[in-house]
């Protein structure tokens, strides 16, 4: 039976309800801006081994959402020991994303990175990790504004300037947009074939992609997922990966070196 949209798979996160009970979670924003504005349908993806194997999800799903989370990718992914700095982890996550990451890119199966996702991609194509951004010198506070309402949490904060004609730049039609940002740790080296192509005011990247990669392969800092449907930023970043998803769909696997080829 063919289908009649792309399946996008989120990735989830592991949580405790009543300090007893684990599941496996997605913000209910993902899934709208899956739907509503990439146009696919949205599919929670369990992230341990022991229930989900990479091989099955990249045969089941289109596309795959890397959606932030608390947990950070545990620093012996990139050959650092962990320090209190790094804060807490989800090692089943880092099991199925990791691996994942790199099979899509192999295969020029679409993804978009968000947040810890955007580090994750870092991290699966061999990048490190800073592991709290603000405490290094002349960097802003990058976290999450610790009250607020949901509004006020994901405001815009800072502006993104992007690489003179770069992939974001043609994607955004603009060199510089107005982001949120909710985030503690960031890239410290870039991956060999990651290409950075944005940066926050303090230096911070916040737009990657993967040079030489078949398929969509975009990544931010941000949570572009806020009011994806009326947000100038977050629309065309959902529209393009969609179009992504459609074109792998229909069998379409580029040669071409161009990220956003795919999505045209």
């Amino acid at each position: 039976m063919s289908r009649t949209k792309p399946i996008i798979g989120i990735i989830s996160n592991l949580h405790q309800i009543n300090h007893r009970y684990a599941v496996h979670g997605s913000g209910l924003m993902n899934a709208q801006a899956v739907l509503a504005v990439a146009g696919c349908v949205p599919l929670i993806i369990p992230t341990d081994p022991s229930t989900a194997q990479v091989a099955d999800l990249l045969d089941s799903c289109d596309g795959f959402l890397l959606t932030g989370g608390q947990p950070n990718v545990h620093p012996e992914e990139y050959g650092e020991e962990a320090t209190p700095a790094h804060g807490h982890f989800d090692r089943g996550r880092d099991a199925i994303t990791l691996p994942l990451i790199r099979a899509c890119v192999d295969r020029g199966q679409p993804f978009l990175g968000i947040c810890r996702g955007f580090q994750e991609v870092n991290v699966a194509m061999g990048g490190t990790l800073h592991p709290e951004i603000r405490e290094l010198p002349g960097r802003m506070n990058h976290r999450m504004p610790p009250d607020g309402t949901l509004e006020e949490v994901f405001a815009l904060r800072h502006t993104v300037q992007f690489t003179k004609g770069g992939v974001f730049a043609r994607l955004m039609g603009a060199g510089e947009v107005m982001t949120n940002t909710l985030h503690g740790q960031g890239i410290k080296d870039a991956g060999p074939r990651i290409v950075i192509d944005g940066h926050a005011p303090d230096g911070t990247p916040e737009a990657i992609y993967v040079s030489g990669a078949r398929g969509f392969t975009l990544a931010v800092q941000w949570h572009p997922e806020f009011n994806a449907e009326n947000d100038s930023v977050s629309r065309p970043l959902f529209t393009a990966f969609g179009d992504a998803a459609r074109a792998w769909a229909r069998g379409e696997v580029l040669g071409g070196q161009d990220p956003l080829s795919c999505a045209g």
